[in-house]
């Protein structure tokens, strides 16, 4: 039993897929994270420029 459980401490297969999932997921939270502030800059942007024409055009 001692044999296995020494076994099993120093076993590392699992390790780097868990990493590589531990990244994976960092990442899309930066990448869903930037995108929304790039819609929310983008729909401002949109939504001045818009406003803007319409006072242009009203006048």
């Amino acid at each position: 039993m001692k044999n296995l459980l020494q076994q099993f401490i120093e076993d590392e297969t699992g390790a780097t897929a868990v990493e590589y999932g531990l990244i994976v997921v960092v990442l899309s939270l930066v990448i869903v994270g930037g995108v929304s502030q790039a819609s929310s800059a983008l729909q401002w942007l949109f939504s001045d420029n818009n406003s803007r024409l319409v006072q242009a055009f009203s006048h």
